[in-house]
């Protein structure tokens, strides 16, 4: 491990392929853009728009910049790209990646158990609940799994595989960190997946993650259940079943 890397700053968040096509379309344009004039240009719906716009101004990508109006009301906000860094400097957020996934490495008993667990409320909490007793088919599901996973940075590609799919994840958006730490970091994505599936009460469940095993990339393994019967829960209460934890990776360890 190379201390001045980890004291370089960030280059910059990693960012989905919709966000990343969003903020070059502000850096491309000589001044500031509305929410519908992005929308047009990358072909969104004007929420999913405002979506990532504001993201990328609390990352500190872009700011908003008040317009005038011709008749009384509240200005209008158009969007403008920023040098990148945001109000407060420069971030350093893979040093306290590091120091934090080390500490959950070095004094945690069974820090890849923990790491599930901590993934799998993260995957339910940004999956947001459905209504009662509504849930999705596998490949809603699946569909979904893959943009959430798409959006963090994992260029994702899905594979038919017997009575699933797999997911052959061709980035990490923390690499660094899990090439180091692979119990811990590999293990919250798996709970991750998990999470996300458990959330959508889908008949999927992500068995195992392989990290890094393909060039370039991690490999997901999906599986699908059989179809409830009528009147049968499509899901186990309580989330996915146990799964395997990542290839060489113990969650007891």
């Amino acid at each position: 491990m190379d201390p001045q890397a980890l004291l370089a700053p960030d280059a910059g968040p990693p960012l989905g392929a919709s966000r990343a096509r969003v903020l070059g379309l502000l850096h491309a344009a000589e001044g500031p853009l509305s929410v519908q004039q992005i929308a047009g240009q990358a072909g969104l719906h004007p929420n999913t728009a405002r979506f990532h716009l504001d993201a990328l101004v609390d990352a500190g990508l872009a700011r908003r910049e008040p317009q005038p109006r011709a008749t009384p009301g509240r200005p209008s906000v158009a969007y403008q790209a920023t040098d990148g860094h945001g109000p407060a400097g420069p971030r350093r957020y893979r040093l306290l990646a590091e120091m934090l996934t080390s500490m959950i490495a070095g004094t945690m008993p069974q820090p890849g158990a923990a790491a599930v667990e901590a993934g799998r409320e993260w995957g339910r909490y940004l999956t947001g609940q459905l209504p009662p007793y509504e849930r999705r088919d596998a490949a809603q599901a699946i569909d979904r799994l893959r943009a959430s996973l798409e959006e963090i940075g994992f260029a994702p590609d899905l594979v038919a595989a017997g009575r699933g799919h797999r997911l052959l994840l061709r980035q990490c958006p923390f690499r660094e960190v899990a090439e180091r730490h692979p119990d811990v970091v590999c293990a919250l994505h798996l709970g991750l997946m998990q999470g996300v599936l458990a959330q959508m009460r889908a008949p999927v469940t992500a068995d195992r993650l392989d990290p890094f095993a393909e060039p370039g990339g991690c490999v997901a393994e999906l599986t699908t259940e059989p179809a409830a019967e009528p009147g049968e829960p499509a899901h186990r209460p309580g989330g996915p079943r146990p799964a395997a934890p990542p290839a060489g990776i113990s969650p007891e360890a």
